[in-house]
C-alpha cells in the first residue's frame, strides 16, 4: 500500500484513533458500572459480565477477524467494525436492562475485534519493517498509555454530569467520524479470495478462544474450581487441539503451520501475552488502590494515572531510535527489566496510610518508561516476518497474545489479591493494601519471567525494504 507522506501520516492518524477509542472504550464503561447497578437494579454478578461479555467476545475473535481482513479486504473489515460498534453502542444505551446491555456489550467486543485487527495489519501495510514502522508502532503504544487513563476520566465526568448511558453514545459518534474519515483516508483493496475459507478452522478456534476466555473471566467470580469454569475452560482446550489438527489437513488454513513453525513469532507472542499478564491489571490495580485505600473519588483514581500516561506519551515516539542504538531483543529485554522493577517497586511501596505522592508516583513513571519499549518491541517481533497477504494473520495473532494476557492477568492478580486481603486479619485498609501488594508481585514475576526469555529472542536476517536502504537496523 504505497502512499505519500503526508497521506500516510493521515492514515496512521486515523489508525491511531481507532486504537484510541477501542482502549478507551474498556475503561469507560467499568467507571460507569457503578452507576449502571443502581440505574438497572442490577447485582455485582450481573454487572462482572458487562465488562466480561466484551472482553470474551473481543479476545475469541480477534484471530478470526484478523484473517478475515486478509481475506475480504482490510478496509472493508475496519468499517464493518466501526459500524457494528456505532450499532451495539446505541442498543447499549438505550438497554432497558442488564441482559440487554450484556448482550450489547458482547457485539461492541465482536465490532471492536474486527476494527482492531484490521487497523493493525492496515498500520504493517502501510509502513514496512524499519523505522517507519516503529516510529508508527510508537504511535500505538502511546495510544494504549493514554486511552486506560482518558477513559477513565471521561467515564467518571460523563456518568456524573450525563449520566451512563452518555459513555455508550459517545462511542456512537466516534466509531462515525472514524469510519467517515476511513473512507477518505484508506485505499479499498480487495483481498485474497482465491485461496478460499477454512471454516472448519474459523469455528473450532473461534468457539476455542470464545471459551477459554470464558473460563478465564468466569473463574475469579464463580471459582477456578466450578463445574461451569472447569467445563468452559476443558471445552475450549478440546476445540482448541481439534483446530490445530483441522490446520494439518485444510487447503486454505486459517493459521498456515508454516507460519506457527517461525520460532520468532511464537515467542513473540508469548512476550506479548506476559506483558499484558503484568501491564494490564496494574492499571486496574492502582486506581482500586487509591479509591478503595486512599479514599479518592473515581475521577481522582483516574487522574492518578495520569503521570505514568504523560510518560507513555513522551517515551512512546523514541522507541524507534532505541531500538537503531541498542537493537530489538536488548531494547525488549530492558523494558521487561523496567517493567518488573517498576511493579516490584510499587508493590512494596504499597501502604494503608501512605499518600499519592509517597507510594505511586515514583514507580508509575518507571512503569510509564517500560510500557512503551515492551509494547512496540513485542509488536515488532510478532510482525517481522510477516508477509504482505499475512498482515492480518499477524495482527490477529499479536492482538489475541495481548488480549489473553489482559484476561489472564486480570483473571490471576484479582484473585491473588483478593486471596490475601481474605486471609488478612488486620483492619480493612491494611488487609486490602496486602492484597493489592501480592498481586503485584505476582505480576512483577510475570515480568521477571519475560525479561529471561526475551534474551533468546533473535529474528531471521531479512533484505532491508527499499525505505530502509541506508538505515541499517541492529537485531
Amino acid at each position: 500500500m504505497t502512499k505519500p507522506p503526508a497521506a500516510r501520516r493521515g492514515a496512521l492518524v486515523l489508525l491511531a484513533a481507532t486504537q484510541l477509542l477501542l482502549i478507551t472504550d474498556t475503561a469507560i464503561v467499568n467507571v460507569a458500572l457503578p452507576s449502571v447497578g443502581a440505574d438497572l437494579g442490577s447485582g455485582s454478578a450481573s454487572l462482572s459480565w458487562v465488562a466480561n461479555a466484551y472482553l470474551i467476545t473481543f479476545g475469541g475473535l480477534l484471530l478470526l477477524a484478523g484473517r478475515c481482513a486478509d481475506l475480504l479486504g482490510h478496509r472493508r473489515v475496519l468499517l464493518a467494525g466501526l459500524a457494528l460498534l456505532a450499532a451495539a453502542s446505541a442498543a447499549g444505551g438505550l438497554a432497558p436492562g442488564a441482559a440487554a446491555l450484556v448482550a450489547a456489550r458482547a457485539a461492541q467486543g465482536v465490532g471492536a475485534a474486527l476494527a482492531a485487527a484490521a487497523a493493525f495489519a492496515l498500520l504493517l501495510l502501510l509502513f514496512p519493517h524499519g523505522p517507519a514502522r516503529h516510529r508508527a508502532l510508537g504511535a500505538f503504544a502511546a495510544m494504549g498509555g493514554l486511552g486506560g487513563v482518558l477513559g477513565t476520566v471521561l467515564g467518571g465526568v460523563l456518568t456524573e454530569l450525563l449520566g451512563w448511558r452518555s459513555t455508550f453514545w459517545l462511542n456512537v459518534l466516534l466509531a462515525a467520524v472514524l469510519a467517515i474519515l476511513a473512507l477518505r483516508l484508506l485505499d479499498d483493496r480487495a483481498g485474497h479470495l482465491g485461496g478460499g475459507f477454512d471454516l472448519a478452522g474459523a469455528l473450532t478456534a473461534t468457539a476455542g478462544t470464545g471459551l477459554v476466555a470464558y473460563a478465564l473471566v468466569g473463574g475469579a467470580a464463580s471459582g477456578w474450581t466450578s463445574a461451569r469454569t472447569l467445563g468452559a475452560g476443558g471445552a475450549g482446550l478440546v476445540l482448541l487441539l481439534a483446530f490445530a489438527a483441522v490446520e494439518t489437513r485444510a487447503a486454505a488454513p486459517l493459521v498456515p503451520p508454516q507460519v506457527l513453525a517461525r520460532p520468532a513469532l511464537r515467542l513473540a507472542n508469548v512476550l506479548a501475552a506476559l506483558a499484558q499478564t503484568a501491564l494490564f491489571p496494574m492499571f486496574f490495580l492502582v486506581s482500586l488502590y487509591l479509591q478503595s485505600v486512599l479514599g479518592y473519588a473515581p475521577l481522582g483514581g483516574g487522574l492518578g494515572l495520569l503521570p505514568l500516561s504523560l510518560v507513555v506519551v513522551a517515551v512512546a515516539p523514541q522507541t524507534g531510535r532505541l531500538l537503531f542504538r541498542i537493537g530489538l531483543h536488548r531494547t525488549m529485554t530492558l523494558g521487561f527489566v523496567l517493567l518488573c522493577a517498576g511493579t516490584l517497586w510499587l508493590a512494596l511501596a504499597l501502604t494503608a496510610d501512605g499518600t499519592f505522592a509517597s507510594t505511586v508516583l515514583a514507580p508509575s513513571l518507571l512503569l510509564g518508561a517500560a510500557l512503551p519499549l515492551v509494547m512496540v518491541t513485542t509488536n515488532v517481533a510478532a510482525t517481522a516476518e510477516a508477509a504482505p497477504e499475512e498482515t492480518g494473520l499477524a495482527s490477529g495473532l499479536v492482538n489475541t497474545s495481548q488480549q489473553f494476557g489482559s484476561v489472564l492477568g486480570l483473571a490471576v492478580l484479582v484473585a491473588v489479591a483478593t486471596s490475601r486481603t481474605e486471609a488478612g486479619d488486620a483492619t480493612r485498609a491494611a488487609a486490602e493494601t496486602a492484597g493489592f501488594r501480592a498481586a503485584l508481585l505476582t505480576g512483577a514475576a510475570f515480568a521477571a519471567l519475560a525479561a529471561l526469555l526475551s534474551v533468546r529472542l533473535h529474528l531471521p536476517e531479512r533484505a532491508p525494504a527499499p525505505e530502509e536502504a541506508g538505515v541499517p537496523e541492529r537485531r
